[in-house]
């Protein structure tokens, strides 16, 4: 693992870039040397690169930003920036804008209120606005959406930097001139290239207008260190900022607008780039129309050591070993197929163009997905289909963790009571399984669970090896070797996991899949939801008490103007009866398909039962979808999971209802209520048919 990193970090391998290629055949002849049927699927997609990139501050002094990472003496693959990206956003938009500066803290739309709160408006201003709070995609198009002209990202220390420690290269953190770069793509509407939603961007694709690509940013959008973002803030005036929003600079945190001024230049290359995917198969011996499909991407910012290249070479540890096992005599049942992807870094853009081009294959065939990106030092993280919980964990606890010698699965319960709040850590001490994460966005997993309904799971060990060079020219070898998992134990881990559970998957009889956990997921979902409208209603009836008191209370400083907010209508009741009962529903049938399944195995079961129940069992997130869509973004089918439409990465859970209800939309909350519980309703259906098949019923056609 540590040479297969050493030779595919060599050189930056963005997409588009001679490197990029060059790793993609690398990747395809070692899969082949193992024994894979493997090939290069590429996609042709819009990938814009930077052509002019200028911030200057013209007053009240002058300031040129460096826009420039230092190269350093130790890490050698620092000093090649002819063949590096420069530090920019991803799906900006051009521009050439002079405006005041507006500092809004994360940038996320409560921050937006507190401003208005104070009465600071960032109309016809350019924001700056620090990482963290929130996906980078969702700043920019706050601060459009609030009249803001142009958008800086900066990494402030106290996030990321000398606040968590020492610098790179005496330390892990973020150095001074360490600019994160990254996407800044409307992704939570859709992920994949911009020109093409919903269809593979093939040579051939009809393609959109850019002008008519929902998902590009409207307004210029520039990543900058915080060497570069220090004059830019010390140089503003106008009220000190909350305490909760200052970092930690030497300067007094100010909120503008003032008299500082800034101009902010961009210009693009907006030309169509080619993207190679990786895909190797291993037929299956009795169902090989069955997929258990594996995927990392390969692409990388930069050099990408972290991110992606140490979660790809344990998958190429794992293919090496079954290549293995196969010369040996072993045969999957199952087809395996293992997917190196190219341009997950701009917009998940492998994947889609992938997903979105065997659509209809992957409907009928696949029977899991599961992904990893990068791979650190730790616990094992884990999100993903809930009625894959217990199957994952039962695989976790027969992997060893390389420091503590307990189960994987014993660590990390061990984390979970130990950092968990009250509920959580009496969970993880007595319910039989380990809770997982849902999945918002962020990975390659997303077009197989969200859009093709594909059951999912997504993880990686982390959790013991902080760092601040994410997306920065400093996500080198040098770096992970000296700083994050230096004798690769974690990628041996990793590839221990990940690997068990394809073969577990691709060999298992029966579909391992369990309900139960998943019924209880979604009656805590539900629950939520009760419980955000009872906040949200007392919310409002707590506000328009306040107004009819004459009481106004937006800051704790005097000094602070108080805008008097406006009274609205109470909220009114939500129908949440057609959900409770389709809890009920599946939480029945899980438990009937959970004595079934035992019995079954324990009878022995014919080929034809088998086949009848993979079948169905193989579309349980399928059942999940709707076609229509979520409301103002269709791409995302699945009513359980999908990343919110403000948070970017974080997921919003039943998230048409939920953010129906955040959003005050009463008619479309009732709406999407009864949407949910109509698929909750198709999943118990789907569980009681396969029990049904188990306890040999007739089959009776829903």
């Amino acid at each position: 693992m540590r040479e297969a990193m050493r030779r595919l970090t060599l050189r930056p391998h963005h997409v588009g870039s001679p490197y990029d290629k060059d790793n993609a055949e690398w990747l395809r002849d070692q899969f082949k040397s193992y024994g894979w049927d493997a090939s290069i699927e590429e996609f042709q997609v819009l990938f814009p690169v930077p052509t002019e990139r200028v911030l200057e501050m013209v007053s009240p002094t002058k300031f040129t930003a460096k826009l420039q990472e230092s190269a350093l003496a130790q890490d050698p693959t620092s000093n090649q920036k002819s063949e590096a990206l420069p530090s920019y956003n991803a799906y900006s938009a051009d521009g050439d804008v002079t405006a005041p500066l507006v500092y809004v803290n994360y940038g996320v739309p409560d921050d937006y209120l507190e401003l208005e709160r104070r009465g600071i408006s960032v109309k016809g201003a350019i924001v700056i606005v620090r990482y963290g709070g929130s996906w980078r995609g969702i700043k920019p198009k706050v601060a459009y959406e609030h009249g803001a002209v142009g958008c800086l990202i900066y990494s402030d220390p106290k996030d990321d930097g000398y606040s968590q420690g020492d610098v790179y290269p005496k330390g892990p953190y973020r150095p001074a001139d360490g600019v994160q770069r990254g996407s800044v793509m409307d992704m939570p509407v859709y992920p994949g290239d911009p020109l093409t939603p919903g269809v593979g961007a093939t040579k051939d694709a009809v393609r959109l207008d850019r002008k008519d690509a929902a998902t590009v940013m409207k307004i210029p959008v520039l990543p900058i260190s915080y060497g570069d973002a220090q004059p830019l803030l010390a140089a503003m005036t106008g009220r000190v900022a909350p305490e909760s929003w200052r970092g930690s600079l030497p300067i007094t945190y100010r909120l503008g607008p003032g008299v500082a001024r800034v101009h902010l230049k961009l210009a693009f290359d907006w030309t169509l780039k080619p993207l190679y995917d990786v895909i190797a198969k291993l037929p299956g011996s009795q169902y090989p129309d069955e997929w258990v499909v594996r995927g990392n991407h390969h692409d990388g910012w930069v050099n990408g050591a972290e991110d992606p290249i140490s979660g790809l070479v344990p998958e190429l540890e794992e293919a090496r070993a079954l290549g293995a096992l196969v010369k040996q005599g072993w045969k999957p049942k199952r087809t395996i197929v293992y997917a190196a992807w190219d341009g997950e870094e701009p917009a998940l853009l492998g994947s889609t163009e992938w997903v979105e081009t065997h659509a209809a294959e992957l409907a009928k065939k696949a029977v899991m997905y599961i992904n990893t990106d990068g791979n650190g030092r730790g616990f094992f993280g884990v999100g993903g289909s809930h009625s894959l919980e217990r199957f994952i964990g039962d695989v976790q606890k027969d992997i060893i963790d390389p420091e503590t010698n307990l189960t994987v699965w014993q660590r990390a319960q061990a984390q979970a009571v130990a950092s968990g709040d009250k509920k959580a850590r009496g969970e993880a001490r007595d319910r039989k399984d380990l809770r997982i994460d849902a999945l918002g966005s962020g990975s390659d997993f997303t077009p197989f669970l969200q859009h093709a309904g594909v059951p999912t799971l997504n993880g990686g060990f982390g959790g013991e090896d902080g760092g601040g060079i994410y997306h920065s020219i400093y996500d080198s070898f040098y770096w992970y070797t000296h700083f994050s998992d230096t004798s690769f134990v974690y990628g041996r881990a990793l590839a221990q996991t990940i690997g068990t559970a394809v073969m577990r998957m691709a060999d298992a009889d029966l579909l391992p899949f369990e309900f139960g956990n998943l019924a209880e997921t979604v009656q805590g979902y539900t629950a939520e939801l009760k419980e955000l409208h009872t906040t949200v209603s007392s919310r409002i009836a707590e506000t328009n008490r306040q107004i009819d008191d004459g009481i106004f209370t937006a800051t704790n400083d005097p000094r602070d103007p108080i805008a008097a907010p406006k009274s609205e209508p109470l909220a009114p009741a939500l129908n949440f009866a057609p959900l409770d009962n389709a809890d009920g529903s599946l939480t029945r049938a899980a438990s009937r398909y959970e004595k079934a399944y035992v019995t079954a195995i324990a009878a022995g079961i014919d080929p034809k039962t088998i086949a009848a129940f993979n079948e169905l069992v193989a579309k349980a997130d399928q059942a999940l979808l709707d076609d229509k869509g979520l409301p103002k973004r269709p791409w995302y089918k699945h009513l359980l999971y999908a990343p919110g439409l403000y948070t970017g990465y974080g997921v919003k859970t039943m998230p048409g209802a939920r953010e129906a209800i955040e959003q005050k939309s009463w008619a479309e909350a009732d709406v999407e209520i009864g949407r949910v519980a109509n698929a909750v309703q198709r999943e118990a259906d789907l569980v009681n048919r396969a029990s049904d098949i188990l306890e040999k019923k007739p089959r009776v056609q829903p």
